[in-house]
């Protein structure tokens, strides 16, 4: 038939796949350890081939990456509250909140995950492009915003090590001291 084009459909198989080896990975790392997730045990779970993962994901860790980003693009986006400190307190307590949920767990080991390239954690650094914009977005406002790096040592880093080494949330409260430490330690007006 000339002139046709063909359209896919929004949440055909491709995404219910996504899903059922999300849903998969996600189950799986709730009853066993992290070391024993494999693309075979996620195949069985998720009713999907695992010729059909590796085409996917490539690996476990290509895998969790992807877990991890949808979770954080559904439940955790990064806030736009007109000002620095509101973006910066409002990432700061979500990201404990996220932490502290029943999947933090796999936040955790995600960002620790991989051969130890930074190019192995897609998630963060995608996560680091969305920091990135928001202060950018900051900037452009004609706040004067930290440096990514500088969010990611005096924020995300002590919320990580909190849960990691005290095996406890980090509260609302605590979070909001790492940005007043942030925006003082740059001498930035708070």
């Amino acid at each position: 038939m000339v002139g046709m084009t063909t359209q896919r459909r929004p949440g055909g198989r491709t995404a219910r796949v996504r899903v059922a080896v999300h849903e998969a990975v996600i189950a799986l790392l709730q009853e066993s350890t992290w070391d024993e997730l494999t693309i075979a045990k996620v195949a069985e779970r998720s009713e999907v081939h695992q010729a059909t993962i590796y085409r996917r994901w490539g690996s476990v860790t290509g895998l969790v990456d992807d877990v991890v980003m949808e979770l954080l693009r559904r439940t955790s986006p990064i806030p736009d509250t007109g000002t620095l400190r509101g973006d910066l307190e409002a990432y700061a307590v979500q990201l404990a909140r996220d932490i502290a949920a029943p999947t933090g767990r796999l936040f955790l080991r995600a960002a620790m995950v991989g051969s130890g390239n930074a190019e192995d954690r897609i998630y963060l650094i995608e996560r680091g492009v969305q920091l990135q914009a928001m202060l950018d977005r900051a900037k452009e406002r004609g706040e004067h915003p930290p440096a990514l790096i500088e969010l990611m040592e005096i924020v995300q880093a002590p919320v990580y090590f909190h849960a990691m080494f005290f095996n406890a949330p980090m509260g609302p409260d605590q979070a909001k001291a790492l940005v007043d430490r942030l925006l003082r330690l740059g001498g930035r007006p708070s």
